[in-house]
């Protein structure tokens, strides 16, 4: 099909990216007030519906979120979650940080 009308998962250059090609690190991070998040980076949020998939991690979390600056964030530490919720969509999920 032409470009235009392809559905197929594409990076910035116009090249196809499956979710199997998108290595996905959840880390977490120390907000104020010692409030913990958790952090979904290395999708392409061209390629990758990160809306989408936020509805998916929130749910399957029971927590709320956002998308900022390209990075999902998960209120709460839900790392081992969201790895295997990732995984379960075909992205080679990894743990970050400690």
């Amino acid at each position: 099909m032409p470009l235009d009308q392809c559905g197929c998962p594409r990076g910035v250059t116009g090249e196809v990216l499956l979710p199997k090609d998108q290595l996905a690190l959840a880390g977490r991070e120390k907000r104020r007030k010692g409030k913990t998040v958790t952090v979904v980076i290395g999708l392409n949020p061209i390629a990758s519906d990160l809306g989408a998939l936020l509805g998916q991690l929130k749910s399957g979390c029971a927590a709320g979120g956002t998308i900022n600056d390209g990075r999902i964030e998960i209120q709460g530490d839900h790392r081992e979650r969201a790895v295997s919720i990732l995984q379960d969509f075909g992205y080679p999920a990894k743990l970050s940080g400690g």
